[in-house]
């Protein structure tokens, strides 16, 4: 270890929390009398999560052994998109793993990161962004309990959730799968979303869920907020910043960690084995298993053999082997590859053992080996009023009150004529952003079910209330207040990044056309990340902070309408355009009406 390494450690060790006590040791008896029947072929097949689209047959799970297929953001069954339609896909991947010389069961993996979110009818929650306004743990673990039943309700038992990225600069497309750029606040809400996602402890009760922290580390630090770029910061600041949530994730039994595709200095961090073993595994005990990104292994150089023998010996577990189109073989070539690595002497036996162990160890401790069925009480609650209940709820303690001249808000149920501006009041596709049902999200009408914000307006005013909806602010005479919804489009990781923060110029001019009318107007603002609001500020007579609150609606009318006050506070500053200039709104910043 560098002397450097070693000095930070020593502090390190001395300032935090003690190493995280062994939490599936109780399985390690099972795993190595599974592990010494294991053929090497068997073993390495562990090794492999292929997306399924990438299989060139379903019958490869068998064939190869592998020991994990994983639905990535648009790869959905072919024949349909409903929860049934899931579990039954699912059931035909796993049905081939039992059907193995071993029987050892397959893991599936999705990303349910706000609500199970790729499934027709599933409750979207807000986004972590949103989640993190709230500063409620209790809550955030009600609404990952309620995700993890949802995603067991379709067979699946892995979510790669929650992110405990620590993000630094809004431009970064992936902002809004952050809580907050506040260490202390990501450590607490990560926290409690492992525990809605597995329970107290994972475990072999139904809807006991692995989670997945991502992405390790310094994702969110990188510079310019580009997208799996380069994060520049010494030992101490990545500690110091970056590493106290998955500490706290560990110590609370997280199962899985997701290595992130940036890299620190220079180095991609698939292929850090300092900090994947010696700090992650040896330091902090962690005794789950690490799993790679999205072909991410790839990143490390041109030649794949050499991406398996860095990020093996660097302590990966399991690697994901989406490629479809252009390597529909890709999942083959890493078996091949590492094999012939293993018989080299460029991996050891020892490493592929520990990674093997680590991977049985939580399909041990998940009882996948007593048991694969699916609770249809969990298949019959995907969508259930209870669920959109708890997300409804989230909507709710997640807006956060900007600015409220004359205490405009909260609106009389009974206003005589609102009127309501701009398409995104009308768009659940705009309300629930990236991933959902698509990988990038998609405008319109998504077909997860729920309410706009439009629909929920018109519920929850009076009968007798006239309401104007224009998408141009057009015909708003004689409006007594105007509701203008603008925002940001969807969108997700790689496309996600800015080069600027800006409202854009076509909804500021729309906040300016309603206010020319003389009635006070109230923004509501979707957004993944602050923006710049220029013109809009002055122009709202009220301005709220609504992120991407997902498919319930009413949670939004809920508060506007008085029936509940405004809670959020944000969870990261607020920058001014003038980036040199104080924070526009500061962190922990919320009014109260």
């Amino acid at each position: 270890m560098k002397k450097t390494h070693a000095l930070v450690l020593a502090i390190f060790l001395t300032t935090t929390m003690t190493q995280a006590a062994p939490l599936f040791s109780e399985h390690d008896k099972s795993v190595a009398a599974l592990l010494a029947q294991m053929t090497l072929d068997e073993k390495i097949g562990q090794m492999v999560q292929a997306d399924s689209s990438a299989l060139k047959d379903k019958a490869d799970v068998q064939k190869y052994f592998l020991g994990s297929v994983l639905s990535g953001g648009s790869s959905n069954p072919t024949n349909g998109n409903s929860a049934q339609d899931w579990l039954n896909f699912v059931t035909e991947f796993q049905n081939q793993a039992l059907a193995t010389r071993l029987k050892i069961p397959l893991i599936y993996g999705i990303d349910a990161v706000h609500g199970h979110n790729n499934i027709e009818g599933a409750t979207i929650f807000p986004h972590h962004i949103g989640l993190g306004a709230t500063h409620n743990p209790q809550l955030v673990e009600r609404a990952e309990r309620a995700t993890a039943e949802e995603v067991a309700g379709t067979g699946i038992r892995w979510a790669f959730a929650p992110c405990i990225t620590v993000p630094q600069n809004p431009r970064w497309g992936r902002t809004y799968e952050g809580y907050s750029d506040h260490t202390a606040l990501v450590s607490k809400l990560g926290v409690a979303a492992t525990l809605g996602f597995q329970g107290k402890k994972l475990s072999a009760a139904p809807a006991s869920v692995l989670a997945c922290a991502k992405h390790f580390i310094g994702d969110g630090g990188t510079t310019n907020g580009i997208d799996q770029g380069n994060t520049v910061c010494d030992e101490a600041t990545l500690r110091k910043l970056y590493l106290p949530p998955y500490i706290a994730a560990i110590k609370a039994g997280v199962g899985s960690i997701m290595v992130s595709y940036s890299s620190w200095n220079g180095v991609k961090m698939h292929g850090q084995k300092y900090l994947l073993s010696d700090v992650l595994k040896g330091e902090l005990g962690f005794q789950g298993l690490l799993v790679s990104d999205w072909a991410a292994i790839d990143q490390i150089s041109p030649d794949f053999k050499y991406d398996i023998e860095q990020s093996i010996n660097a302590g990966l577990d399991m690697i994901m082997i989406p490629n479809g189109i252009d390597k529909p073989n890709n999942y083959v070539e890493f078996i091949t590859d590492l094999k012939q690595l293993v018989a080299e002497g460029k991996v050891s036996p020892a490493r592929i053992d520990d990674a093997v162990s680590r991977i049985l160890r939580i399909k041990f401790a998940l009882g996948l080996f007593e048991s694969t069925a699916t609770d249809p009480a969990l298949t019959a609650a995907i969508g259930s009023p209870k669920h959109r209940a708890v997300a409804r709820a989230c909507v709710r303690e997640s807006l956060v009150l900007l600015k409220n001249e004359k205490h405009v808000l909260p609106l009389s149920k009974q206003i005589k004529t609102l009127g309501v501006v701009g398409s995104a009041a009308d768009d659940l596709g705009m309300q629930c952003g990236g991933w959902t049902i698509d990988w990038q999200g998609t405008r319109g009408n998504v077909t997860t079910g729920g309410t706009t914000l439009l629909a929920a307006i018109r519920q929850t005013v009076s009968p007798a209330t006239k309401i104007i909806f224009s998408t141009d602010a057009s015909d708003l005479k004689n409006a007594d207040a105007i509701i203008a919804v603008v925002g940001e489009l969807p969108y997700a990781e790689m496309k996600g990044d800015r080069d600027e923060l800006n409202l854009s110029a076509e909804d500021c001019a729309l906040i300016a056309k309603a206010k020319s009318t003389g009635a006070p107007v109230i923004t509501i603002l979707f957004s993944g990340r602050p923006l710049h609001l220029n013109s809009a500020l002055p122009d709202s007579a009220a301005l709220v902070a609504a992120w991407l609150p997902g498919t319930e609606g009413l949670g939004m009318t809920d508060v506007l309408f008085g029936d509940h006050q405004f809670t959020g506070k944000l969870s990261r500053d607020w920058p001014a355009a003038d980036q040199a200039a104080k924070p526009l709104f500061p962190y922990n910043f919320g009014l109260k009406p």
